[in-house]
């Protein structure tokens, strides 16, 4: 219930924080496909804790296994099983928080639910989960580049009150990795990871905004109504840990324009296949199709829960206690996130071309 996405090209995660391994059941990929493994494992290694002094030191090497589903580096057409094993799971850091709810974490609506709870870490709720979607989407991500040449750019658009301003004609996934906070914009990255260590040092957490481009998508992409293509973008990317907003397009500015303002006017193109607009407001998508032009969209990111300085919560009967939190966590999950976002957005357009294909590509 609830670990399983897409319809076509579907994904099913499993595993804990501090359990023996987590993963993900890849079922849906088209058969003959040539995987490059080790594109697979470098974005793990994006996502991957230790990789920087701004990130959790857990030392995990996060060295992928596939179990199935591939021969010579060939996609099957069967379910491809991925996994990591977690090496340096710690859950003596835990002990003083048994049946202790950590504020604005999982823990409380857990218990609520299902009366019982991973007894260390996050559990499911982890972002160590998303290690099988960011397995997954590099799959996606080599099945659009390979069909449609399609690129997905993610970066750390703004930390705290700390923003940037980057131009999107020059940006390339080599500059966005250029630092540790994967921002494209060298003099604010350098303030931004200044921020993230004063607030670590403090005990204390941030939050921010990623942004994410897409360029050349195909057009079609996306149904009408329930199945929309940013609705489910926007479920993907809201399913990602501690999210707390989504927007597309002009998003919430939008709001700001006359219709006149914000029509997104057509032009001549050369290509038929494509829709070409003299602005983006609508970032990509109108009436829920992908039109062709690049999709681009912003997510919100919460402050990470857990943090080192003393709080006030309850616990499991109710009472009131004063709890510090140990272990090792992110001060700011926005660098590791990148990949994460890459990923749940090759996933939605992976699996929507796949539907696309199924209604519309057998009556020509």
């Amino acid at each position: 219930m609830g670990s399983s996405f897409g319809k076509i090209f579907r994904v099913t995660t499993f595993g804990e924080s501090h359990g023996g391994a987590v993963g993900v059941i890849l079922d849906g990929c088209p058969p003959k496909l040539k995987i490059n493994i080790d594109l697979i494992q470098n974005e793990l290694d994006r996502r991957r804790p230790g990789q920087s002094n701004i990130t959790t030191p857990r030392n995990e090497d996060d060295k992928l296994e596939i179990l199935s589903g591939l021969k010579e580096g060939i996609t099957l057409g069967t379910p491809i099983a991925m996994l990591v094993r977690n090496k340096d799971q710690r859950p003596g850091d835990y002990s003083n928080l048994e049946q202790v709810f950590r504020p604005s974490h999982a823990d409380g609506t857990y218990h609520l639910k299902y009366g019982i709870q991973a007894g260390s870490g996050g559990g499911r709720a982890s972002a160590r989960e998303t290690i099988g979607r960011v397995a997954a989407g590099a799959i996606a991500k080599q099945l659009l580049k390979n069909l449609f040449n399609t690129e997905i750019l993610s970066w750390v658009k703004r930390i705290h009150d700390i923003d940037s301003q980057v131009n999107k004609n020059k940006l390339t996934q080599s500059k966005i990795d250029s630092n540790i906070v994967r921002c494209p914009d060298d003099k604010v990255a350098s303030k931004m990871i200044k921020r993230i260590k004063e607030l670590q040092q403090d005990g204390d957490s941030c939050g921010g905004v990623i942004e994410c481009l897409v360029k050349n998508v195909p057009s079609g992409l996306g149904m009408p109504v329930f199945d929309k293509l940013e609705a489910d973008l926007a479920k993907a990317l809201m399913s990602l840990p501690a999210t707390k907003g989504f927007e597309i397009g002009s998003g919430f500015l939008g709001t700001y324009l006359r219709g006149s303002e914000h029509n997104d006017s057509f032009i001549e193109s050369d290509d038929i296949s494509k829709l070409k607009t003299i602005s983006n407001n609508s970032g990509g998508i109108q009436g829920g199709i992908s039109n062709g032009e690049n999709i681009e969209m912003k997510i919100a990111f919460k402050p990470t829960a857990t943090i080192g300085k003393e709080q006030k919560t309850v616990n499991a009967y109710g009472k009131e206690v004063l709890m510090k939190a140990k272990g090792r966590h992110d001060p700011c999950v926005l660098p590791r996130a990148v990949p994460m976002v890459d990923s749940m957005v090759a996933l939605v357009l992976a699996d929507h071309l796949l539907l696309h294909q199924a209604q519309c590509s057998i009556i020509k």
